[in-house]
């Protein structure tokens, strides 16, 4: 089986030590400059944007869409062309619309 030995010797990614502006130290392996601490800290506990993953929320967020209304004024394809959304937020962002009696523009 010698995809087995290329699987053990794949190299593997260097995590480096980072430390952000609130002083929190972790440990990364890629350019995300996010750091995991401050992102649970901003994580909402209620509302639809506590329903969906970090990087589709800054997504939203980076629209400037805060409310279920705002959400509403985009067509489902601009959503998704949002870099951090991806397939598994959908159905969350619909299901959050349809129960405020609300849908994506068509």
């Amino acid at each position: 089986m010698p995809w087995i030995n290329a699987f053990i010797n794949m190299p593997t990614s260097e995590k480096s030590l980072r430390i952000c502006k609130e002083g929190h130290q972790y440990y990364k392996s890629s350019d995300c400059p996010v750091c995991p601490v401050c992102e649970e800290k901003r994580k909402p506990d209620a509302g639809f944007l506590s329903l969906i993953s970090a990087p589709a929320r800054r997504a939203i967020e980076g629209k400037g869409i805060t409310s279920l209304q705002q959400l509403s004024q985009y067509s489902e394809r601009e959503i998704l062309q949002l870099h951090g959304i991806g397939p598994s937020a959908m159905p969350k962002l619909r299901d959050a619309l349809k129960k405020e009696g609300l849908g994506f523009k068509e």
